[in-house]
């Protein structure tokens, strides 16, 4: 199928549609908007379809990169070749792929009565957001994947600064200086990689070994970025504001931007810098601990219904730095199961909170109460999500975080520990928010004819309903695809940190084996005593 195109084909098709939209004309306001909206429905449905064909195509047996596509780009640049169009998706990159396709209609399908100005332009700007994050996930080129990685900004800062609440301005302002500032160093750090190995085809940067020394720099770099896309504490002020005050489609498709901050540390920090990787792993495991336990503290005070939203899920990506850098077989598939569980679970309470919104157009969850009395089907779909959110076992939200739990405990039983905390404050927080918003008597006046759910905001739950329940029922099929490239990633990083002892591939193959026995931590300790020699 390679032949097909078939990875540039799902990239551009959403750009296409986007063009089509921005083609539509007429004197009827709400015809344009409706037509606008119908192109744009199709094309992402199209998309997703034709990302169901990757996933159709994957061969989960080898963890090698599939349906490779490469072109000429830039070909004055490097030896090489120079930088090219380079495209691949493998176990890592996969289920990033579906997610973004997957959200994308369920967004165009949710914004219909939210977003009732400028609904063409919102559409375009949706489309080509879509591009973006397809692309980010499947680059193979250091240059291209940083090309669409900050195309992202662009057209989220439109969906925040056009479509908005009263403090957009600020809050748009403050996410694009905070991620930005980032993706500069980012820049530097891949220049730097440019110049070193003269390529840019991150394929050919893993079988490179840069010195330790470089590797620090390089590595301090790419956190800068991927850690505020992510965010990670305290780096993550700009979140809680950018996701407040961005229309409620645009908190949900904003979930993509965090997981390319995740999806980040994966393929470039530790395949590409393990040694630095475990160098710097001790503070990552304090840093994810301080988010998982400072910011579930800091959630159970909000009383704005999305800011209690944004600050939890702040909450949950600390699991998923930890089960990064452990380094581990069950930590590094539980950390991606856990981002595609929160890129869902995430999305539907802010769909969740958008459903009450429209109706009585506050988010201050002291002016609910009592809504089971009225909503009952909001009160049933709100209380799965809220449960899956709290990580109740037969939901996504659980896989993911125990799988974590059982690769720190391997790695770092403390770490483990302590974050198992954060599944109890995460089930006290989201009881509270259900607590107030849906028990209870019903006394407010205006909440006395509210309505239920109608037909179309039922579809856009019911897809999100159907993954979290799969996911949390039958998890094997989503972690089939995924454990081949997983454990060749870390018993490659446990190979690379044992390496530098000057000691043949080989011989450091059979040490890691050697070393099976006694758990992955190992390589992670003699990657650490590398590093700090």
């Amino acid at each position: 199928m390679d032949h097909w195109h078939l990875l540039s084909l799902t990239t551009f098709l959403p750009l296409v549609g986007a063009v089509f939209v921005m083609a539509i004309r007429g004197d009827d306001p709400k015809l344009v908007a409706r037509n606008a909206r119908a192109v744009a429905l199709l094309t992402s449905l199209a998309t997703f379809i034709l990302s169901l064909l990757i996933l159709v195509a994957f061969n989960p047996a080898t963890s090698a990169f599939q349906l490779k596509e490469s072109a000429s780009w830039l070909p004055s640049l490097g030896s090489g070749g120079g930088m090219r169009w380079a495209l691949g998706v493998d176990g890592i990159s996969i289920w990033f792929v579906l997610l973004s396709t997957f959200l994308t209609p369920i967004c165009i399908l949710a914004s219909v009565g939210a977003v009732r100005t400028r609904v063409k332009e919102y559409m375009i700007a949706f489309l080509v957001l879509e591009t973006m994050t397809v692309g980010m996930f499947l680059a193979l080129d250091l240059v291209l994947f940083y090309v669409f990685f900050e195309g992202v900004l662009i057209p989220m800062f439109l969906i925040i600064g056009v479509w908005g609440g009263p403090r957009r301005t600020y809050a748009v302002f403050k996410f694009f200086l905070f991620t930005l500032a980032g993706s500069v160093l980012m820049l530097v750090a891949m220049m730097t990689m440019y110049y070193q190995a003269h390529t840019t085809d991150i394929r050919l940067l893993m079988a490179h070994s840069f010195p330790l020394s470089t590797q620090i720099w390089l590595w301090v770099a790419f956190f800068a970025s991927f850690a505020v896309k992510l965010p990670m504490w305290p780096v993550h002020t700009w979140l809680p504001d950018a996701y407040t005050e961005a229309p409620t489609t645009g908190s949900v498709i904003m979930m993509l931007l965090k997981m390319g901050g995740g999806y980040g540390f994966l393929r470039f920090s530790l395949t590409l810098l393990p040694q630095a990787s475990a160098y710097f792993t001790p503070a990552i495991y304090v840093l994810s601990v301080v988010a998982v336990i400072y910011i579930s503290l800091v959630t159970l005070v909000q009383t704005d219904m999305k800011k209690l939203i944004a600050y939890s899920s702040i909450a949950h990506m600390g699991f998923v730095t930890a089960g990064v850098f452990s380094v581990t077989t069950q930590g590094v598939e539980g950390a991606l199961l856990q981002m595609l569980s929160q890129g869902i679970i995430t999305a539907a309470l802010f769909l969740c909170a958008g459903v009450v919104y429209d109706r009585v157009h506050t988010m201050d969850i002291a002016r609910f109460g009592g809504l089971a009395s009225r909503m009952p089907k909001y009160a049933a779909i709100f209380m799965i999500f809220i449960l899956a959110a709290a990580g109740l076992p037969g939901t996504s939200g659980f896989v993911g975080e125990f799988l974590v739990l059982v690769g720190l405990f391997k790695a770092k039983m403390w770490v483990s520990a302590v974050a198992a905390t954060g599944m109890v404050l995460s089930a006290a927080y989201m009881l509270y928010l259900y607590r107030r918003v849906v028990l209870g008597k019903l006394v407010r006046p205006d909440l006395m004819g509210i309505l239920d759910m109608s037909a179309r905001e039922i579809a856009v739950f019911a897809p999100l309903l159907v993954v979290v329940l799969w996911m949390g029922v039958y998890p094997a099929t989503f972690l089939r695809p995924m454990q081949a490239s997983v454990s060749h990633l870390v018993s490659t990083v446990q190979i690379a940190e044992a390496s530098p002892t000057g000691m043949s591939v080989a011989q450091a193959e059979a040490q890691v084996k050697a070393r099976a026995a006694r758990g992955p931590v190992a390589a992670m300790r003699q990657g650490m005593s590398i590093a700090s020699r």
